[in-house]
């Protein structure tokens, strides 16, 4: 493989569709010594809609994976039936009161580092280990938010299990990803045992919008190991962003299947229940039955009923509110087909319902010590996500109506390591901490009032806030009508009290799906059987694309011509504040036509054109010989920093 460096910047490339631009000879061969330009990557206006005619599928299937923070889970759809999609088969075990069409994002593999099992089964299984062998297991879990948060990603990044043991992070992704893949297959193979064995089905994989291109490469480097697709068959393997799979989903509901929280009476009963946005659309609707052009366009394109009452041109937000990230996408509805266009880069940040459980652990440092709190982690990790488990169950019965107070159980394990350790017992240490808030109940639990439990809430809900006010605030997405709640915290009643007290006054009305920890999944597997219903995205980052050319007098120094990329659209030079490397180009060059190999290739210049694509979920190349005017296997490798 031969890398090509990257240089200054070019200019701005926004928009669905490539520019193409040569790219130069490798460094160090003797072609080199020829100069070679760059077309600018200049901004593009967004293309015009085009009649979307129908392929023929190339597979048979769609399975997407949601691959979570908190939890997992997978779906498909026959090609023959793209829209009847079935999810998963129920997974054993689970939490008492709560639905279980996902799996806990919990991976448990043995002392010698084999696979054991994830989900609940791993999650239960580890919680009956004794607690001295429970130490030499391997419990991983909420592991997504590591790749987000690494500056320095590469394939050698190590994750830490909960008893501080450490592996390859693409083997623990790996084992989760083939895990998806066994389940699903086998649940394929029992709905349709005529079912080919190969070529058959296409992956679609989730991942926040406001990951980078490495985290996207790693999960696909993940799925290549996990043996989804081959690297040759890559095409085989799509990569989702989350809020615009939810967006993909929502522009297919019916109004019953909606909720809008705006609709709800002030001081009208629990959030919980709220009318559905039927009652709220139903003149509109009548209107809409009358119409004859709106009937049309709603069975043209397969939108729902909202979207059926909304105009060509309409704005709306989606807010993916997940386990670890918050994820924000702004769509316009364009029609006569329903394709989406993207107003403003996706953006987001580490908002999500993880915080409220960074928020309790800290509660927990405060009235044991902290130095307590890390020594029973480290010792007693069993117990630990024991307590954990007491606490979400706890978490989601949360809201902003509920009137008495949470009981939370400490595992017995907990009470008498605290003991041992302190030398009293946990009653006398509420009595001596600052957090009168949190009491000790007689039957042995920590008693917290619903004001309390609110309180842990706040950090995170205000960071949603704060940033949804923030995106609305730009002029590219200026007269929104509609925002959309979705993700597994966007079930929290806290969270969706809030979100409509500081955003309803503005006239937005915010609407979640019934289904709203299952949008995403079942998005995922609409937009992998029509990847092209989003027709326009928005580059977060500037790229340029480099050369190395002939050194000429009063040109910049060679030393100036290496890749970068930057978040500033006016950015030209690598001097420039914010700019960095970001990964290589390769070219895969077969020799020569005549040569035995390419070490015996006559020396001269050999043109190889290269065109990269912008417009999909993850930045591709292509490749051809100029001369030969064959493909050139080529690659950007985002790792190799």
């Amino acid at each position: 493989m031969l890398a090509v460096p990257e240089m200054g910047l070019q200019g701005l490339y926004i928009g669905s569709s490539p520019e193409r631009s040569p790219v130069p000879s490798p460094p160090g061969s003797p072609r080199t010594q020829e100069s070679c330009g760059i077309a600018p990557l200049t901004p593009s206006q967004s293309p015009k809609p085009e009649v979307r005619a129908a392929q023929k599928a190339s597979f048979s299937v769609v399975v997407a994976i949601d691959f979570g923070t908190t939890s997992s889970g997978y779906a498909f759809s026959f090609a023959s039936d793209p829209e009847a999609i079935h999810m998963m088969r129920k997974w054993e075990g689970g939490d008492p009161g709560v639905a279980h069409q996902k799996t806990p994002t919990c991976l448990l593999l043995t002392p010698e580092g084999a696979f054991h099992s994830f989900g609940y089964t791993a999650r239960d299984y580890y919680h009956d280990l004794d607690p001295e062998e429970a130490r030499d297991w391997l419990y991983f879990e909420k592991f997504k938010m590591k790749i987000h948060s690494a500056t320095d990603l590469t394939l050698k990044t190590q994750l830490e299990a909960v008893n501080g043991k450490k592996m390859p992070a693409l083997e623990v992704f790996a084992h989760a990803l083939r895990f998806f893949k066994e389940h699903a297959l086998q649940e394929l193979r029992e709905q349709c045992p005529s079912l080919p064995e190969k070529d058959t089905v296409r992956w679609v994989l989730t991942v926040p919008a406001i990951w980078k291109q490495p985290a996207k490469q790693f999960m696909r480097e993940a799925a290549y190991l996990a043996g989804l697709v081959s690297r040759e068959d890559a095409e085989q393997l799509l990569i989702a962003l989350e809020p615009e799979a939810a967006s993909v989903y929502c522009r297919k509901l019916r109004l019953h299947q909606l909720m809008d929280l705006s609709s709800r009476a002030p001081g009208g009963g629990r959030l919980g229940e709220r009318r559905s946005i039927d009652s709220s659309f139903r003149q509109a609707r009548e209107q809409l039955r009358r119409s004859r052009h709106s009937r049309t366009f709603l069975v043209e394109s397969g939108v729902g009923e909202l979207w059926a009452e909304m105009q060509a041109g309409d704005r709306y937000v989606v807010a993916d509110c997940g386990g670890g990230t918050v994820d924000l996408t702004v769509h316009q509805l364009e029609q006569p087909h329903g394709t989406l266009k993207e107003l403003y880069k996706a953006s987001g940040g580490p908002y999500g319902a993880v915080g409220v459980d960074l928020a309790f652990e800290q509660l927990l440092c405060r009235i044991f010590g902290e130095d307590f709190i890390d020594t029973f982690k480290r010792q007693r990790p069993a117990a630990w996500v024991d307590l954990t488990i007491a606490f979400e169950a706890r978490k989601r019965t949360a809201g902003p109506h509920r009137a008495g107070a949470l009981n939370i159980s400490l595992p017995f394990s907990f009470i008498d390591f605290y003991r041992k350790q302190r030398g009293h017992n946990v009653e006398t240490a509420l009595r001596r901490s600052s957090v009168n808030f949190v009491k000790w109940s007689s039957q042995g639990m920590l008693r917290m009032s619903c004001e309390a439990m609110n309180e842990l809430f706040q950090p995170t809900v205000s960071g949603i806030i704060q940033h949804i006010e923030a995106v609305l605030a730009r002029p590219e997405v200026q007269g929104v009508k509609l925002l959309f709640l979705v993700g597994g915290f966007a079930e929290s009643a806290v969270l969706q009290q809030a979100v409509q007290t500081a955003l309803g006054a503005r006239g937005l009305r915010v609407v979640v799906p019934h289904d709203v920890g299952l949008t995403i999944l079942k998005g995922a597997v609409l937009f992998g059987q029509d990847p092209g219903v989003v027709r326009v995205r928005r580059s977060p980052l500037t790229y340029g694309v480099g050369v190395l050319n002939r050194f000429v007098a009063g040109r910049p120094p060679p030393e100036k011509l290496l890749v970068r990329d930057c978040a500033a659209e006016d950015a030209r030079f690598i001097t420039d504040p914010g700019v960095r490397k970001c990964g290589a180009l390769s070219l895969e060059l077969q020799p020569a036509d005549g040569c035995a190999d390419s070490a015996a290739a006559p020396p001269g210049r050999r043109e190889i054109r290269a065109a990269m694509q912008f417009g999909d979920t993850e930045i591709k190349v292509t490749a051809v010989d100029v001369s030969t005017n064959r493909s050139v296997r080529a690659a950007i490798d985002f790792l190799s920093n």
